[in-house]
């Protein structure tokens, strides 16, 4: 089977690490990126649709169906906005988003990226409301829904969306990744992840790090 995928996120480090695993993989027949901006790159399997708000994707509805596939990447820090504002990005957009493809591809593979530390009972507000995200995703009628939950993630080499404190301490990640391998991950593992996720599937909806590696090295028969 080859995957038609919608990927949100790509001007920002996780999506466009995810995007350039989708471009380079066989699988991946098509990506059509929902963006509020360009992101700068062309490929002959690529298409860029222009959303200025991914709450409200009525206007363009025509354009979504035909997908298998949705990896959601797209989300903010906490730091320095309102708890509302993160709620209504985090949250709300994120639904919004998720209950049109889910009413429009009924054969579509849902994966949402959260974060290591995503915890519905937690006392930290980003992780309740990442949590509640989640809980509420894998209640939508999709095909199937997969919840990743990457920690520290190695850039891919050609990336240009980069956190700056990510540039800091890439040095770190041979020794992190020997050292605390429950915590590290490539971006290359987490969009191969993706791509298998939503090829043959995976024996649990929520993954961690380890079964973020662990799927990305895996191989399976693919779903029909």
């Amino acid at each position: 089977m080859k995957l038609r995928v919608i990927l949100t996120g790509a001007t920002g480090m996780v999506g466009e690490g995810v995007l350039l695993e989708c471009l380079a993989n066989p699988t991946v027949e098509r990506v059509l990126v929902l963006t509020r901006k360009p992101t700068g790159r062309t490929h002959a399997k690529m298409r860029e649709l222009l959303v200025p708000d991914l709450a409200n994707l009525s206007a363009v509805e025509s354009q979504l169906t035909g997908y298998n596939a949705c990896f959601f990447c797209a989300g903010v820090s906490s730091v320095g906005i309102s708890k509302e504002e993160y709620e209504h990005i985090t949250h709300d957009m994120t639904l919004a988003v998720a209950e049109t493809l889910a009413r429009l591809n009924s054969d579509m593979t849902f994966i949402y990226v959260s974060g290591s530390g995503t915890d519905s009972n937690s006392r930290q507000h980003w992780a309740r409301v990442k949590g509640r995200t989640e809980t509420e995703l894998l209640t939508l009628p999709f095909y199937a829904a997969y919840m990743f939950r990457p920690g520290f993630m190695k850039a891919t080499p050609g990336q240009r969306n980069i956190l700056k404190y990510y540039g800091a301490i890439a040095w770190l990640y041979p020794l992190a990744r020997k050292l605390t391998p429950q915590f590290v991950s490539t971006m290359q593992e987490v969009g191969q992840a993706m791509i298998n996720a939503a090829d043959f599937g995976y024996t649990k909806p929520v993954l961690e790090v380890r079964d973020i590696v662990a799927l990305a090295h895996s191989t399976a028969a693919p779903r029909d």
